[in-house]
């Protein structure tokens, strides 16, 4: 059952910073919020320890919140001061110590025990083993650990290892619960205690996504296991460990979209360490595995140098241009020049770009910056311009797609603090929603996507959303943009926006100029990339310039020089 406790809330707040206990307080909310909200997939003996943790006295839950946000799980007693506890540390050290919390008596390895003490402390107990042995027993420290890892391989107590070291060690007992705790909270073990923990929520407002039992990531325990299992796999890529041996330890495929994404990206990692290892054949077999965007590219290079081209053409010329990004159009098409030579094919006619357009203007140096400059510059009561860069055309999409978005589905939202769904990046993110997508699509045509942006405008201010840039925004600019953008240009926008959200929302011109006087065919708006002395368009530029202007869309590169004082009249 979940816990019945005045820390629970449906809402949470965070704590707020002026409390020299914040941290606890967020802590609470993490645990009250998994107990909560994940009970049924948490253990019967685990869901009474989290009960547990809110019985112990104030101090000591803030001394065991202090140790678990640290990293590892053994820590020198001497070494916690926290004199915010309000009481020693020492009787919040017993108080945790009776009630299991703590291990007063850990073993510890050889590295555990020359991470917790120094050199000092350490040479009196082992400079008689360095003699014996026929070393010096005046080694440095990271000698003296070499050197006694061939004589010691098992651990220890600190008694044993030192005598009596004078400071106890202690190791908190329940970490693995508190690590899966993170991970139900989190959605993830990549983000630290110290994501949430330490810092201030409260000056974000966030969407009040609903939390329902089908949007859970999670829906079983043996799903959590299997996200450990998968955490456990990369750590060991991370530490070194043989790609084949990782390998025989990665979960089946789950029905879970979530986890199967997650396990996707693990393959892709698993394969990129095998042929670094020299495993090609395994690593072939973990991308082809992979449904991770980025896998397939990497399986055609691979089967490239290892000169099975027949494959690789198979492969590549058979690979639906449609699901491609124009980075990964662009490296497929350079495959596909290589390969057809090898295989004896015609190559893939080139597409043809078209020119960009590119004017220079020569202004007086101000000290203010180059966008800021032509900005003012070329604006006119008649023609306003904006210095808008990647935030306007985000920032229109976010407001039309709000609920789409925010809708609560497994794998997205995890805790009510997101600052948008924890997917997003993910290959599967728009096909997940692409029901929603397309009654947002639709509001393009029918003419109701004005009224939609505007209402999301007037009711989300200054809510979090990933693509939103409340700074940048105001209503009168709002109107002005959807009076000149046409629907179809912000459909076509939108559309490649969502081809590949990490690489197409930035790279957008710096400035847009509107035309509010003018009329359909007349032009309403243009968007203006400026690069002053020195500077050069960046690829991802590029790439955005090439598909205005082969979609029809006004823009432009301004390149500025600065005026010399010779030219000033």
């Amino acid at each position: 059952m979940p816990i019945s406790n005045h820390h629970l809330n449906d809402r949470p707040a965070a704590a707020n910073l002026e409390n020299p206990l914040y941290y606890l307080e967020n802590m609470e909310t993490v645990v009250a919020w998994v107990a909560n909200h994940h009970f049924d997939l948490l253990s019967a003996p685990e869901n009474a320890r989290l009960s547990e943790f809110f019985e112990l006295p104030r101090p000591s839950r803030a001394l065991l919140t202090r140790m678990v946000m640290r990293s590892g799980d053994l820590f020198r007693a001497d070494k916690l001061k926290y004199p915010e506890l309000g009481s020693s540390e020492t009787e919040a050290l017993n108080d945790l110590v009776e009630s299991d919390w703590l291990d007063a008596d850990p073993l510890v390895t050889l590295d555990d025990l020359f991470r917790l003490f120094t050199l000092a402390e350490l040479r009196p107990a082992f400079a008689p083993v360095l003699v014996q042995a026929g070393f010096a027993k005046n080694l440095a420290k990271a000698q003296m650990r070499e050197v006694l890892k061939g004589i010691y391989a098992d651990a220890r107590t600190v008694m044993d290892w030192l005598g009596d070291p004078g400071s106890p060690v202690v190791r908190v007992s329940p970490m693995a619960l508190f690590d899966r705790v993170r991970l139900m909270f989190f959605g993830n073990l990549r983000q630290s205690w110290s994501d949430f923990v330490l810092v201030e929520l409260g000056h974000h407002r966030y969407e009040q996504v609903q939390f329902t039992s089908e949007a859970r990531a999670f829906s079983e325990r043996s799903q959590v296991d299997t996200y450990l299992a998968m955490h456990h796999c990369r750590e060991c890529l991370d530490t070194g460990m043989s790609a084949a041996d990782v390998w025989a330890q990665v979960p089946q495929p789950s029905d879970n979209p979530w986890l199967t994404s997650r396990r996707d990206r693990l393959l892709l990692e698993l394969g990129r360490q095998a042929e670094r290892q020299g495993e090609r054949k395994l690593a072939l077999e973990a991308l082809a595995a992979s449904g991770h965007r980025e896998a397939r590219l990497k399986q055609l290079r691979l089967l490239e140098r290892m000169k099975r081209f027949d494959e690789a053409w198979a492969i590549a010329v058979n690979w639906p241009h449609a699901e491609l990004s124009d980075a990964e159009t662009q490296g497929l098409a350079r495959i596909l020049k290589r390969l057809a030579a090898k295989v004896k094919q015609p190559a893939p006619l080139a597409p043809q770009l078209p020119p960009l357009r590119e004017f220079t203007l020569k202004l007086p140096q101000t000290g203010r910056s180059v966008e800021r400059v032509v900005r003012d510059h070329l604006s006119s009561p008649e023609a306003p311009v904006f210095y808008m860069e990647n935030t306007l055309i985000n920032s229109l999409f976010g407001l039309l797609c709000w609920n789409t978005l925010f809708k609560p589905i497994p794998g997205a939202f995890f805790h009510p603090f997101h600052t948008g769904p924890a997917d997003l990046l993910r290959e599967d993110f728009v096909s997940r929603r692409q029901a929603a997508f397309d009654q947002c699509f639709a509001m393009l045509h029918d003419g109701g996507y004005r009224q939609q942006i505007l209402d999301s405008y007037a009711a989300k201010q200054g809510i979090t959303n990933p693509f939103v840039t409340w700074p940048a925004l105001n209503e009168e600019l709002i109107t002005l943009a959807l009076d000149c953008i046409p629907a179809l240009d912000l459909h076509i926008l939108f559309k490649r926006l969502l081809l590949n959200i990490r690489e197409h929302r930035s790279g957008f011109p710096d400035l847009v100029r509107f035309y509010p006087e003018n009329s359909p065919p007349e032009l309403c708006y243009e968007m203006i990339e400026v690069k002053g002395p020195g500077d050069r368009l960046q690829d991802h530029q590029v790439r955005w310039l090439q598909f205005f202007a082969s979609q029809g869309i006004a823009a432009s590169v301004c390149y500025l020089r600065w005026q010399t004082s010779e030219a000033t009249p």
